[in-house]
C-alpha cells in the first residue's frame, strides 16, 4: 500500500534510466515554486471563503464549506500535478516525466537537440526562473516547452556541457 501512495507522490525517474548503458542522472529539474502560484492562490481563496461560514445562515451554511472544499481540492490537485511533473538531464539525453495517474514520458537523445531557447520573462529575471524551448529534427515531440525551469542559465549550461562532453558539437579543445 506505502508503495502505491508513493507512486502518486513522486515520479520516480530512477524506472526510466538505462543504467546497464551507463546512464547517469546530471539534473533533475522540479518546477520553480512560481509554478504554484495559481494553487497558492487557490488555498488562499478557499480559506477566505471558509471564513464567511459564520456570517451565512445555518441552512446554507454547507454552500462555502462546499466552495471551500472544491477550491482547495482542486489546488491540492493543481500543486501535485506541478509537483510530478520533471524534467531529468543525463549523459545520454533529456527526458521529460509527467503525470498524476496517467505517466507520460518523452525522450530526445543528446544528438537531436538541434537548439535551446531559454526565455525569460521580466517576473522570471526577478525571481529566478525561465522556459525552455527545444528544437530538434522532430516536428512534435514531448520536450519541446519546459516552464519555470529555476536557474535557467544553470540548466542550459549543464545541457551544453553534457552535448560537448559528448563529442556531439565539434571538436573539443585541448
Amino acid at each position: 500500500m506505502m508503495g502505491l501512495v508513493s507512486g502518486f507522490l513522486d515520479p520516480d525517474i530512477g524506472q526510466y534510466l538505462l543504467r546497464e548503458e551507463g546512464e547517469v542522472v546530471v539534473d533533475e529539474v522540479r518546477h520553480h515554486w512560481a509554478a504554484y502560484t495559481r494553487a497558492a492562490l487557490e488555498l488562499a481563496l478557499g480559506g477566505l471563503v471558509l471564513l464567511t461560514v459564520p456570517f451565512v445562515r445555518a441552512d446554507i451554511g454547507w454552500v462555502p464549506m462546499l466552495v471551500w472544499l472544491a477550491l482547495w481540492g482542486h489546488a491540492g490537485w493543481l500543486a501535485l500535478r506541478e509537483h510530478m511533473d520533471r524534467f531529468v538531464i543525463t549523459n545520454m539525453r533529456v527526458f521529460r516525466v509527467k503525470g498524476v495517474f496517467d505517466r507520460q514520458a518523452a525522450t530526445m537523445p543528446l544528438s537531436r537537440i538541434l537548439d535551446i531557447t531559454v526565455t525569460k520573462p521580466f517576473v522570471g529575471r526577478i525571481f529566478g526562473y525561465g522556459h525552455f524551448c527545444f528544437e530538434s529534427a522532430a516536428q512534435e515531440q514531448g520536450l519541446r516547452d519546459i516552464k519555470f525551469v529555476s536557474r535557467p542559465n544553470d540548466r542550459d549550461q549543464a545541457i551544453q556541457r553534457v552535448v560537448q562532453r559528448a563529442g556531439l558539437r565539434g571538436p573539443r579543445p585541448n
